[in-house]
């Protein structure tokens, strides 16, 4: 997988001299906003102006649930999709025929661990690399994926059991974006150190292998998850990208750094809809949460924004003074405005469209279109908008005399809805509705597919002299026994790489002096390769990387593998809290966990407890292993506090699964996504009594199916021979980390873990 995705970058021997390998490049609807980053398309296309289902112009249609954006690239539609209703949902990327709507492949992925409900699945979209053709995703459940043209999956990153990635009711996971090397997603995460507060972050992947390039964390704490897309420009010689997060911020972010460079408080909670670049100076925003100065909701600004890059400390934080106008009318949670012919077009929450002129920001028009609306953009090409609403019907519109004029109204499939936005290629439109993907253009003649564009050539190497150093990957996770090469790249003032000076670097352990946590990853440095041992300890630090007075770092982690053994003892106390009682911290390396669990002393020994000082915590999962883990029996004593009336759960997470005591319910639960697997067995816990739970996860030897099973007893008695419950499943995680799971409804009653154990199956 590793070989594959590093392609890009081999050279081949032809009589005797080197050539670079050549890469099919790729053109046409590449991200779900188009070429222009705006949902316009500036191309002359002869676009049909009826899209009615079964009508003259109705091309094809491929039948799967979807809510977000098809992307096309030389006559292939990517698009992110899902099948099936209730247990046997699957999301999927799915590659079509754009003349035919004949699948040429797809990779089918199911969710796990997340809390998506209500089917609210691939509400996100494909992206493509205009450089190499390659195709990225993010599920819904946060896993990062890179295929080939052709469908073979290069590589991917699980967001959530590698950086603690939360997951939302709603489902929403936005469209990764590409700039030069970097494929780039954001997300709420709660890793570890100073990362453990959950925050809306950035992170940027070296596209043709997964390294981990930067992160960053740009705004405060988050009321609401975002699923903004980033607009990319350039800013005093710096590469720059804008974008809203959960934070209810606009934030301008370095693109080859991660840099946060300014921000400004839009809104109190998450802003979600795409931002639009107005000239240099100027940004038009939009969001549909509750003001930061008044108790209203929604509103359209334009921001006065900074034209150079700034000096000095950074974010800069932008006041109210950079607001040069705002508009109150337009109010949409996630649907994202034109510019078009310097005016500002949007649908809004009350199911209408309005217009509204880019330099004063007066409404000049409201065309009712609907109810209500979610979720769904409008786009704009060959002189008309294409109109999506909720409620499952599209409008094409044109504007004469400055009015709106509807020129077609089209109902798709009865009952359904329409939540992503319309994509253009050649002489076709494409829209998902949660039914199906429809493409529509003129059948009199061969559909239209544009001829390529060569990609953009690569950025070359900066000649400038470096000014900083950038180590790669910026984090890391070993298991014992494993090791990680470190890259050093040189990077001039604007972040652009000059060379790599890995080979002339230095390394060692570093501790910063303003760390909490005075802590040292248990790995051996050679060079610039950090190498665990098999006796490695849990443990997380910083590398440090030093040249030419130079200084970078990388964070990292030992996590636990198969052998791991915990009994809590060598943790300190002496921390209080919120009853005095003399408390811990849990093992650093477990993700997010600092700030929900403590270690208690009880029964003479130390163990570890979920903390009950915020209702926004009183659940947690926390992982504390290797995504890549698989075979592997993980077991622990559990206990929840409380009384016959109430009690908490409390279980461990193995290969994807849950597994948890539901003490209040009785039962012994194996759960993955709620909505797709949640069995159970009675079981009579009692408050106050430490159990052992046993859990593992076996695959068939043949097939995609297997088996989770999982022992509980009370640990003073023998271990029974039978399993308590074993649950089929057809098709079974293959693979995934271990961790511990606590949910103290209302914060009311605490749960115990002590002598975590992982082993290999027997």
């Amino acid at each position: 997988m590793r070989f594959a995705a590093r392609l890009a970058s081999l050279v081949v021997a032809l009589s005797g001299g080197f050539f670079p390998v050549t890469l099919p490049a790729a053109s046409g609807w590449l991200n779900w906003r188009g070429p222009e980053q705006n949902g316009v398309s500036t191309a002359k296309q002869a676009l049909p102006t009826s899209l009615e289902l079964g009508g003259p112009n109705h091309r094809w249609s491929y039948k799967a649930h979807g809510a977000g954006t098809p992307v096309i690239a030389d006559g292939r539609v990517y698009a992110m999709a899902y099948y099936g209703e209730t247990t046997d949902v699957e999301e999927a990327l799915i590659c079509l025929d754009v003349k035919t709507g004949a699948k040429l492949w797809e990779a089918r992925f199911r969710d796990f661990l997340s809390d998506t409900t209500y089917n609210r699945y691939a509400i996100g979209a494909p992206v493509v690399d205009a450089e190499t053709g390659n195709v990225f995703l993010e599920s819904t459940c946060g896993v990062i994926m890179a295929f080939s043209r052709d469908g073979k999956k290069l590589w991917e990153r699980s967001m959530m059991e590698e950086y603690g990635r939360l997951t939302f009711p709603n489902g929403r996971t936005g469209s990764l974006v590409i700039e030069g090397n970097l494929v780039i997603a954001d997300g709420i995460t709660a890793n570890w150190g100073a990362d453990g507060p959950a925050r809306n972050r950035f992170y940027a992947f070296d596209k043709t292998n997964g390294e981990l390039v930067w992160f960053s964390t740009p705004g405060t704490e988050p009321l609401d998850n975002s699923f903004g897309t980033p607009v990319f420009a350039d800013l005093g010689g710096h590469r720059v990208f804008y974008v809203g997060t959960g934070c209810g911020h606009v934030v301008c972010i370095n693109a080859r750094t991660g840099e946060p460079v300014w921000r400004f408080k839009l809104s109190q909670s998450g802003v979600n809809s795409g931002v639009l670049l107005a000239g240099p100076d100027r940004l038009i925003a939009i969001h549909g949460k509750e003001n930061v100065d008044s108790t209203s909701q929604g509103r359209l600004v334009a921001l006065r924004i900074p034209t150079e890059y700034p000096a000095g400390p950074k974010p800069v934080v932008l006041g109210r003074d950079a607001e040069i106008w705002r508009n109150d009318d337009f109010i949409a949670f996630s649907s994202s405005p034109l510019l078009v012919d310097n005016r500002v077009y949007s649908t809004i929450a009350t199911g209408s469209f309005l217009a509204a002129d880019a330099t004063t920001g007066k409404t000049l028009w409201t065309e009712k279109l609907g109810a209500d609306q979610i979720h769904a953009s409008p786009a704009y090409a060959d002189g008309r908008f294409y109109v999506p609403m909720h409620e499952g019907n599209v409008f094409v519109i044109e504007v004469k005399n400055d009015k709106p004029v509807i020129v077609s109204t089209n109902k798709m499939e009865a009952g359904t809805a329409c939540l992503g936005a319309p994509a253009f290629y050649g002489d076709a439109v494409l829209l998902f509705t949660k039914d199906a993907l429809h493409c529509f253009g003129p059948k009199a003649k061969t559909p239209v597919i544009p001829p390529s564009i060569p990609p953009p050539a690569p950025l070359a190497a900066s000649t400038a002299p470096i000014t900083q150093l950038q180590v790669v990957p910026a984090e890391f996770a070993l298991l014992p026994g494993q090791s990680q090469r470190l890259q050093v790249f040189g990077l001039d003032a604007t972040g652009r790489r000059v060379r790599a000076v890995t080979e002339e670097a230095t390394f060692a352990k570093f501790v910063p002096p303003t760390a909490l946590v005075k802590s040292e990853v248990d790995a051996t440095l050679t060079g610039p390769v950090v190498a665990a041992g098999p006796d490695a300890k849990l443990s997380a630090g910083q590398v440090q990387a030093k040249w030419n007075g130079l200084a970078a770092v990388s964070r990292g982690r030992v996590v636990a593998g198969i052998g791991h053994r915990d009994t809590f003892e060598a943790l300190p106390l002496g921390q209080k809290n919120e009853t005095g009682d003399s408390v811990g911290f849990p093992p650093l390396p477990w993700l997010g966990a600092r700030v929900k669990w403590h270690v208690f002393e009880k029964e003479g020994g130390k163990v570890v407890g979920n903390r009950l000082d915020s209702i926004m915590f009183m659940r947690t999962m926390n992982f504390i292993g290797g995504a890549d883990m698989k075979d592997y029996t993980f077991e622990a004593d559990v206990m929840t506090d409380g009384n016959r009336r109430i009690m908490s759960n409390v279980g461990l997470v193995n290969q994807r699964y849950l597994i948890a005591l539901a003490a209040n319910n009785r039962i012994l639960e194996v759960s993955s996504n709620h909505e797709r697997l949640k069995e159970s067995v009675p079981f009579e816990a009692v408050p106050n009594t430490w159990y052992r739970l046993k859990t593992r996860v076996d695959r068939d030897k043949q097939g995609e199916g297997g088996w989770v099973r999982a022992k509980l007893w009370d640990r003073s008695k023998p271990e029974p021979a039978a399993w308590t419950i074993e649950v089929r499943q057809e098709k079974i995680h293959t693979h995934g980390a271990p961790g511990v799971f606590a949910f103290s409804p209302q914060s009311l009653k605490r749960v115990f873990i002590d002598n975590l154990a992982i082993s290999a199956h027997e």
